[in-house]
């Protein structure tokens, strides 16, 4: 059962919140006269050309780890789809909640600064990719459940 493609998509799933950790969640916002880039594990400020680390974000770090493990973990419950599906629900909802936390963190970092559309980057598109991937493999373990159910009455 590990080949069906729910596997696929919560591999692509956790794939995707892991990717939060290559590309920014806001670049290019000016705070009192400098250029910061907000990403999961801190803040990052140009100066003199190079980007500087002036403020880590060790919890959601740690967070983002967990959470980019989630679905990686519920592939492996594959004999109990019941479960899985369950899971699946309690993922979404695991991703909606760290989703709030990273606008917050966001919010706070940047304080008072106007942001425009040029100054989001792909992080913040990814965990709602990462939440439409959850509702596909949750689908196809709803359809799996299904199937297996109409097998049974036939025999």
């Amino acid at each position: 059962m590990l080949q069906r493609i729910q596997s696929i998509y919560l591999l692509f799933a956790g794939l995707v919140i892991a990717g939060l950790f290559v590309f920014p969640l806001v670049h290019g916002v000016y705070v009192d006269g400098k250029a910061l880039t907000v990403t999961v594990t801190g803040i990052y400020q140009d100066a003199g050309g190079q980007s500087a680390h002036t403020q880590p974000f060790t919890a959601l770090t740690i967070a983002t780890v967990f959470v980019a493990l989630l679905p990686l973990t519920v592939i492996f419950l594959y004999k109990n789809r019941k479960r899985q599906i369950y899971l699946c629900y309690g993922l979404m909802l695991v991703v909606i909640a760290y989703s709030y936390w990273v606008s917050q963190t966001v919010k706070n970092a940047i304080g008072d600064a106007y942001l425009n559309m040029s100054n989001y980057g792909i992080g913040i598109i990814l965990l709602s990719i990462s939440i439409i991937f959850i509702i596909l493999a949750q689908k196809s373990i709803s359809r799996d459940e299904k199937l297996v159910r109409s097998a049974d009455r036939l025999r």
